[in-house]
């Protein structure tokens, strides 16, 4: 295919050019009557190029193609059969996923570290999970995404589940062996779908970690915002093989989706793929080397600990990792990931990824050069020559990793969707929670709904507010008070 096509923003220039005139929303008709003191933050481009996708971009029967024919140049760009777009995030597309090859009540493989928004799915849906352990690291108190032994055994056990989902890359950059686990779903005709949110790159160079499509995954959901150079909320999910249909995929994106899509994002994902297909592989040679180069160059700052292949790979624990994520332990200055981060924006107006109980991360693109990185390093060198002044504020009470495990004592859509009460948080242990509790970033929900509660995770959450993690989604997020199932 001629890649070198832009069907998204050739109808946004022919649009402009023809000097077309909207009596259709948006309603500020192409920022004349946005406030000006909006235009000079925003731009007037925003506003020029904010229009419909029909009665706009294309006719009312779409019979242009244009959305049709940039898809299908996605889909060409990176090896998959199809693609779709999506406006509202992989927290959508997922979800889409997921109800294309499962109906309510019946039963799919999920490993227990999925984002927040897989959770949503099951709500929504009714869907019974049949959770698959990560693979914990004791020692780090971090979590892998489950091995495809761990994916094998949960498919033995409930053989009639309808198939599985994986994330990977995890928000870590650590990632799974997905051909090993698209054999294990493939050999019981089961489909696999992949949450590769933060791999959006990963098709357009060699040394980066294998992509779901090249593995043989069925579908594969990414967030082109993340890693690419999408905008917010800019996402894609593509299909291949014989297990998901087309057409179901779409019915179902369709019924979540949004009837108001953003052509701003349709035309950064349309430009995003020929940037890539036509210069990815040296992009990324420039920022492969850089961030190998700014990761030796932050290992040795006295004190700080980047966590490499040597860390993280290996038996029980990842497959592979993603060199782009530059995860840093700084629990050797005495102070927190929560501290640190705080400290860096303030001081040095960096804004890192990742913070916990002992480590920040930082996330490299094909955006990033010597000057980020620099700044980045002076400020690290800041950190560790300041790190006293910081302290280490309230410990963390960390359980060992299978006490963090709670026991699903109810299906998630009814426990969300059922009579529920507030208790105080040091009187919930035993009792069944209601809500969602994430510690945020990375999204990964520490309580489920339907899951029984106890005093080892409750500590943990509690002491972790203190020490400065974030509960965004909580009833509660200091965690004073938990939402919990009524029993009779």
């Amino acid at each position: 295919m001629d890649h070198s096509r832009t069907p998204v923003l050739d109808a946004l220039a022919a649009y402009h050019d023809e000097g077309q005139i909207p009596f259709t929303p948006p309603g500020h008709k192409q920022g004349r009557g946005a406030d000006p003191r909006v235009r000079s933050v925003l731009g007037d481009a925003v506003f020029r190029s904010d229009l419909l996708a029909v009665h706009g971009l294309d006719d009312r029967t779409t019979s242009a193609g244009v959305l049709e024919e940039a898809e299908e140049l996605m889909a060409d760009a990176v090896g998959a059969e199809h693609t779709f777009f999506s406006t509202c995030g992989s927290s959508l597309s997922v979800k889409a996923a997921m109800l294309s090859v499962v109906r309510p009540h019946e039963k799919l493989v999920i490993g227990r570290d999925v984002h927040k928004s897989v959770v949503s799915g099951l709500v929504l849906a009714g869907i019974r999970p049949v959770w698959v352990d990560p693979g914990w690291d004791a020692e780090r108190h971090l979590a892998h995404a489950p091995s495809p032994a761990a994916f094998a055994a949960a498919f033995d056990a409930h053989p009639d589940a309808a198939g599985a989902v994986v994330t990977t890359p995890t928000p870590y950059g650590t990632c799974s062996d997905l051909r090993a686990l698209t054999r294990i779903c493939h050999d019981r005709g089961k489909p696999l779908i992949v949450d590769e949110a933060w791999g959006a790159h990963l098709p357009f160079h060699p040394d980066l970690p294998t992509w779901a499509m090249d593995a043989g995954a069925d579908v594969c959901v990414t967030s082109v915002h993340k890693m690419g150079s999408g905008l917010e909320q800019g996402s894609v999910f593509h299909r291949q093989g014989d297990l998901v249909t087309p057409i179901g995929l779409r019915t179902c994106a369709d019924l979540l989706g949004t009837t108001s899509p953003s052509v701003l994002i349709y035309a950064a994902l349309d430009g995003w793929r020929r940037h890539m297909v036509e210069d990815g592989r040296a992009l990324y040679d420039r920022a492969l080397a850089l961030a190998h180069r700014t990761r030796r160059l932050i290992d040795a700052i006295d004190g700080l600990r980047v966590h490499g292949a040597e860390d993280f790979c290996g038996p029980g624990l990842a497959h592979d990792l993603d060199p782009l994520q530059i995860i840093i332990d700084l629990s050797a200055l005495g102070t927190t990931g929560y501290r640190a981060a705080d400290w860096l924006r303030t001081r040095h107006r960096i804004n890192t990824h990742i913070a916990d109980h002992r480590r920040i991360s930082a996330q490299l693109t094909h955006a990033d050069d010597e000057t980020t990185t620099q700044a980045l390093l002076n400020g690290l060198r800041d950190l560790a020559a300041h790190a006293a002044e910081l302290g280490h504020g309230p410990p963390v009470d960390l359980p060992a990793p299978r006490d963090l495990r709670l026991e699903q004592a109810m299906l998630p859509r009814d426990a969300f969707f059922g009579a529920g009460e507030t208790v105080p948080w040091d009187r919930a242990a035993g009792r069944v929670c209601t809500e969602m509790i994430t510690p945020y970033p990375p999204g990964v929900p520490a309580v489920l709904p339907g899951e029984r509660l106890d005093e080892d995770v409750l500590r943990y959450l509690r002491t972790g507010v203190d020490a400065g993690m974030f509960l965004p989604d909580a009833s509660d997020p200091l965690l004073g008070t938990v939402r919990v199932a009524v029993e009779e």
